[in-house]
């Protein structure tokens, strides 16, 4: 954000704010919220979803209602740190459809992962393919999720 904090007024942060919560509200309800016209607000979104500001427009679905109900956290480990591995395995992670969050850590670990997975058995063979079949993988520690407390909350934004 901080790339582009110096471009953003309070109403390009109010917009944020607004569309954080549910990016279907109309445009004429956030231009009353924001004080600005329609026009105005179509324009802004038009510009912050340029800018990458706004990543993208999505659906967030309840995952037990599709039959995909376990969350897994794993941290992974590298065997070998050299960049050219280590773009190729930040790849294969930024691949693998049934991983919803990568981050590259600092620590005692190198990535964590945030998994999604139907079952036990499809999360064994994920860890067969990804960790064990297409290597550079030390060691992994599985940890599963009992219960969502909080997600997909938003950014916390200032508004000043």
């Amino acid at each position: 954000m901080q790339k582009y904090r110096s471009t953003l007024d309070r109403f390009d942060m109010k917009l944020l704010q607004l569309v954080q919560v549910s990016n279907r509200t109309p445009q004429h309800v956030l231009a009353e919220e924001v004080g600005l016209s329609a026009p105005a607000i179509a324009r802004r979104l038009q510009k912050l979803r340029e800018q990458g500001v706004i990543q993208k427009d999505m659906a967030i679905i309840d995952a037990a209602a599709v039959g995909r109900p376990l969350t897994i956290i794993v941290q992974v480990t590298v065997e070998d740190e050299s960049f050219a591995l280590l773009d190729e395995i930040k790849e294969r992670f930024r691949r693998c459809e049934q991983i919803l969050h990568c981050h590259y850590v600092t620590g005692g670990t190198d990535f964590v992962l945030i998994v999604n997975v139907r079952d036990m058995e499809e999360y064994t063979q994920f860890t067969r393919t990804q960790f064990f079949e297409l290597g550079n993988v030390k060691s992994f520690q599985t940890y599963v999720s009992m219960e969502c407390i909080k997600a997909n909350e938003g950014i916390p934004l200032d508004l000043e």
